[in-house]
């Protein structure tokens, strides 16, 4: 070889050396296990969006539909903005269409998205398998794969997917973490879960009774049944948690709960999911809430009165899952902004979108150590508020929200202490929508008393 050649190579082997230095590194939970940090040991914020692209229908069509170079794109316009997590929606129809084996297509294309977070250097933050891209054959053979959380067949299938999906990415170090699924809750009543019901009640050494009805009044019976769904949760969690830190021991893994897990607010007993923070979190690297402000109804902007009442709620959520000690990310939240509600409902505009999300980030600052907003586009199509919940519009341009997240969140300070607020009463409150009434008002007296301060 010629000196021209000689140099040539060194030219590409430090190009492709500084190239390697780009992607990201890995992340792990920091010492005091309040937050992130690199291999550096530097504080690592996340900062992202939950990713679908305008125009794939509702639900989106990620990988059915995936566009390589608009997905470049994107990754560099995030980029530039200072988001650095790509929440992306794993799919049966894209990865699990038959059982034990993923589906080649599917990781071509989530290969190919690894290789343009890399070229990017952003985070992927892969949820498990849902059914936005449809449910292939097998899962029927599984009733209800994705209500059954206390089934033997589903528990296998789901361990056996993380096993290949894990086990392939191992020492992927562009995927920040693996949340397990996207929100989720225990049916009230299955065939399943009354066998495992008789079962918890022989284990406890209790007489066999009947499933309590939805509508029951709070006892000693109640009480149990919600502890007995709470223990399939965290056997549901332990299981797939277990198997994924097999597959890849540093691998990170969450779980994105429906604000629902909390029960700080009046809803139906049977709407409480059953993933109690303080029992799952034990099974977890981090915590993850989604939220969206529905303290008193949909939210609309109307007054202080309004805004005061979910922020109090959302505080209180956010404290319930920080109080396991885990890191918490606020992984999925936001409001419209940029259009009406619903047809014909009162428009908001993008400075009222951006006050809410602002005031959401900030009340959850001391408690929190990331957040992702829900959506980078606004979705026309969707059928609820993902419309208007982007960063930046359909067609690309920014949003008063979008120009400021990002800065908002870097210039955070670290997780600190919990606020000092009631405590949640657990049991009374997953029985008696009464008693969650009371103990809203009582953290919101609490909350303004300490805001006024």
């Amino acid at each position: 070889m010629t000196a021209i050649h000689y140099l040539m190579v060194f030219v590409l082997i430090v190009a492709n050396l500084g190239a390697a230095e780009e992607k990201p590194s890995r992340i792990r939970v920091d010492a005091q296990g309040r937050g992130f940090v690199d291999v550096a040991n530097a504080r690592f914020v996340p900062c992202g969006v939950s990713y679908y692209r305008p125009g794939t229908g509702w639900a989106p069509q990620l990988w059915k539909q995936f566009d390589a170079e608009a997905t470049r794109r994107d990754f560099q316009r995030m980029k530039g903005m200072g988001i650095n997590v790509v929440r992306v929606f794993l799919t049966y129809g894209s990865f699990y269409t038959q059982r034990k084996q993923l589906d080649p297509a599917g990781l071509a294309a989530f290969d190919r998205m690894l290789d343009l977070a890399d070229e990017a250097g952003l985070y992927l933050h892969p949820t498990g398998p849902d059914h936005w891209e449809g449910m292939p054959p097998w899962t029927q053979e599984i009733t209800n794969i994705n209500a059954n959380y206390g089934d033997e067949a589903c528990l296998q299938a789901l361990e056996e997917f993380w096993q290949m999906f894990a086990g392939r990415y191992r020492g992927r170090t562009t995927i920040w973490a693996y949340d397990l699924r996207n929100e989720p809750a225990l049916a009230w009543d299955t065939p399943q879960s009354r066998v495992k019901w008789d079962q918890w009640r022989t284990a406890h050494q209790q007489p066999i009774v009947p499933v309590p009805e939805k509508t029951a009044a709070p006892s000693p019976i109640l009480a149990d049944y919600q502890r007995f769904r709470e223990s399939l949760a965290e056997a549901w969690v332990a299981r797939q948690s277990r198997t994924i830190h097999a597959a890849d021991p540093e691998a990170l893994v969450t779980l994105g709960l429906l604000q629902w897990s909390v029960p700080a607010q009046p809803v139906t007993i049977d709407q409480y999911t059953g993933f109690r923070p303080a029992s799952i979190a034990k099974h977890l690297d981090f915590m993850e809430l989604h939220f969206y402000p529905l303290a008193k109804g949909v939210y609309r902007y109307e007054n202080q009165a309004a805004e005061d009442a979910n922020l109090a709620v959302l505080e209180c959520m956010a404290r319930e899952c920080a109080k396991p000690g885990k890191p918490l990310v606020i992984a999925e939240f936001g409001w419209y902004g940029g259009g009406p509600l619903e047809p014909g409902g009162k428009p908001a505009d993008e400075e009222q979108q951006a006050r809410w999300c602002r005031r959401a980030v900030e009340i959850t600052a001391p408690l929190a150590c990331g957040w992702i907003n829900w959506g980078l586009y606004d979705t026309p199509d969707a059928k609820d508020v993902s419309r208007h919940t982007g960063l930046l519009t359909s067609t690309g341009v920014d949003k008063a929200w979008g120009k400021i997240f990002p800065p908002l969140v870097h210039s955070l300070p670290p997780a600190r202490a919990l606020p000092i607020r009631p405590d949640l009463p657990w049991e009374d409150c997953t029985m008696d929508g009464a008693a969650m009434a009371r103990f809203q008002a009582d953290y919101l007296r609490a909350f303004l008393e300490r805001k006024e301060k």
